[in-house]
Order: structure tokens, then C-alpha cells, then sequence
């Protein structure tokens, strides 16, 4: 029941701009599993308002990450759009292992250095956990710009963890709309793997 109130009262305490921000973040996702271009849109204004409304509530960091989603956005949409070597658009691709690893590993790096100067010289809530999911989740970002399969799986890792964090919290509504995250990122996974499996079956 403790529960349920929480979640309630924090449906309460939301103001219109963010009912909008957070349904126009859904339809992003759900747009980006089926490919469609309205995805960027989507992320576009819906970035756009987190960053007005992190900005407000001191939240700088979140509100410059904002800034930064809205600019992948922009870019996003002109890959799938322009990108490609006969600028049509790109098709769903999938990384080698090896290159994932680089990116884990550099990234991982990244995340360790943010992680320790955050818990140095921030009063943080777990410093490190929360410098990783923000810095996969930068890096994730421009693999679905760049249509990279795989991306899926990080945002399943990322998404986890970011309920964890955030029951930690008490964010309750929160935990529960990355409970759907987590759930459309399994969703997109298969569905990206299988418009790749097509487009490569008509090339050959």
C-alpha cells in the first residue's frame, strides 16, 4: 500500500510538462523499435522540456544532458534520413565484439574517472553507478543514431540499473517507467535483429 501511495502522489505532483515529457520519451522509444523517423521528433521536444524544467530546478548537469539529447536528436534524424554512402538513410548493422569491448572498456574508463571525482567532490548518491549509467547512456544514444543493433543490450544493462538507483530513492513512478524501458529495449532488440535479418536477405 506504501507503495501505491507513493506512486500516486508522485502522479499527483506532476506538472503538465512533464506528463508531456515523459509521454513524448515513450513514443520515442516505441517510434525508434519500429524505425520510424518521428522518433527524433519525439526526442527533440521531449529533451527540450527536461531541459527547461532540470534548468529550473538546478539540476544542471541533467539539464546539460538534455541539451546534449536534443542535439543527438537533430543528428539522428539526418543519419536516418541522409546518412549512408548514397545518403538514403542507414540500415540496422551489428558491431564485432571487439569494437564492443573498446567501447566498454573506454567508456568504463570514463565512467570510473566521473564516478570518482563525483564521489570526491559531490555528496552524490552512489557516485559511481550514477556516473555509469549516464556515460553508457551518452555513448548508447549515438548508437541508435547509428542504428547499431546492439544498443538494445546496453539499454537493458542501463535501464536495470537505473531502477535500482531509483527505488534506492523512493522514485517510485520513476522505477516503473524504466521498468517500460526495460521491457521496449527487449522488445526493440528483436525487432531491430529481424529488420536486419530481412535487408540482408533481400541484398543477398
Amino acid at each position: 500500500m506504501d507503495i501505491f501511495q507513493t506512486l500516486f502522489g508522485e502522479m499527483h505532483a506532476m506538472t503538465d510538462w512533464e506528463i508531456i515529457a515523459v509521454a513524448l520519451a515513450l513514443a520515442y522509444l516505441i517510434l525508434a523499435m519500429k524505425e520510424n523517423i518521428w522518433c527524433w521528433p519525439a526526442a527533440f521536444f521531449s529533451s527540450a522540456i527536461y531541459m527547461i524544467i532540470f534548468w529550473e530546478v538546478s539540476l544542471l548537469m541533467e539539464s546539460v544532458l538534455s541539451f546534449y539529447y536534443i542535439g543527438m536528436a537533430v543528428y539522428g534524424f539526418w543519419v536516418w534520413t541522409k546518412g549512408g554512402n548514397e545518403h538514403q538513410g542507414v540500415n540496422v548493422v551489428s558491431w564485432s565484439a571487439s569494437k564492443h569491448f573498446q567501447i566498454i572498456a573506454i567508456t568504463g574508463l570514463i565512467s570510473i574517472i566521473v564516478g570518482y571525482l563525483m564521489a570526491k567532490y559531490t555528496s552524490a548518491s552512489f557516485p559511481y553507478l550514477d556516473a555509469a549509467t549516464t556515460c553508457f547512456a551518452v555513448m548508447t544514444t549515438y548508437l541508435v543514431a547509428q542504428k547499431v543493433l546492439e544498443n538494445w543490450l546496453y539499454w537493458m544493462v542501463i535501464n536495470s540499473v537505473s531502477i535500482y538507483l531509483y527505488l534506492n530513492k523512493g522514485l517510485i513512478l520513476t522505477s516503473v517507467l524504466f521498468v517500460m524501458y526495460l521491457i521496449l529495449a527487449v522488445i526493440g532488440y528483436y525487432q531491430w535483429r529481424k529488420s536486419m535479418q530481412s535487408a540482408q536477405s533481400i541484398a543477398s
